[in-house]
């Protein structure tokens, strides 16, 4: 699929909450018979963090497997493609999907912001949660709204929340969300993918970087509702 032929997505159900909140967590999204078969997409994708070409953090399990026809099926669920819509706001296009999964005692990070690339808005992400997750297996903690703030004290834990859900669940959020890993304190398993997707004027710089981050797939375009246009832009970050 090139940019020419972007597929239009549907209109967000809630899009003026997504954009307020900056994140949206879509429950049951895929239905439970498809998750044992993601599970072992994962696991047979996993590559060693040497394998890379860039290496990957010691403490996470991460998994090759963006051409896999069921991964990619999962990233054109409908529901993510609105919500990314509602985020971004203008043409954007699926730019990577790998697996990920915290280690045993693994995972935990402090509390950060990925950054859209060059403007606020530009970039979402989605993580598919392919295990129930929670507070024993290092689940996701984010701070609602963060996006819009234009500063934020990352040793500031008070306002976040740590998601627990089931397999199947989907969390899409823009980049500029605070938000963070946790610790895999159970060593419960907790696989699953993440996705990343770029407003169209990334593309080029996409192009650039594509071969550090082993991505084999070609890009993936869609068109967000006409009412969904700039939703992303009104973010107050700022980068300092």
């Amino acid at each position: 699929m090139t940019e020419r032929d972007a597929m239009p997505v549907p209109a967000f159900a809630d899009a003026d909450r997504i954009d307020r909140d900056g994140f949206a967590l879509l429950h049951g999204a895929i239905p439970a018979e498809r998750i044992p078969g993601l599970q072992a997409t994962f696991d047979a994708g996993v590559l060693a963090n040497h394998d890379w070409p860039v290496p990957r953090g010691a403490d996470w399990r991460h998994a090759l497997l963006d051409t896999e026809p069921g991964v990619q099926a999962v990233c054109r669920l409908p529901a993510v493609l609105s919500a990314v819509g509602a985020l971004i706001g203008e043409r954007f296009f699926l730019a990577q999907v790998e697996g990920r999964e915290p280690l045993p005692s693994g995972g935990h990070q402090g509390l950060h912001r990925d950054f859209s690339a060059q403007r606020p808005g530009d970039t979402a992400l989605a993580i598919v949660f392919l295990d129930d997750y929670g507070p024993a297996n290092g689940a996701t903690r984010i701070v609602p709204g963060s996006h819009r703030l234009p500063s934020f004290d990352f040793d500031d834990t008070s306002a976040a929340i740590q998601l627990s859900g089931r397999a199947g669940d989907i969390l899409v959020f823009t980049a500029d969300l605070v938000h963070a890993g946790s610790l895999n304190a159970s060593g419960g398993r907790r696989r699953s993918l993440l996705m990343s997707f770029f407003a169209a004027p990334l593309y080029p710089s996409h192009l650039t970087t594509a071969h550090l981050r082993n991505i084999r797939m070609p890009a993936a375009w869609f068109d967000p509702p006409a009412g969904a246009a700039q939703r992303g832009a009104t973010s107050t970050r700022s980068t300092g």
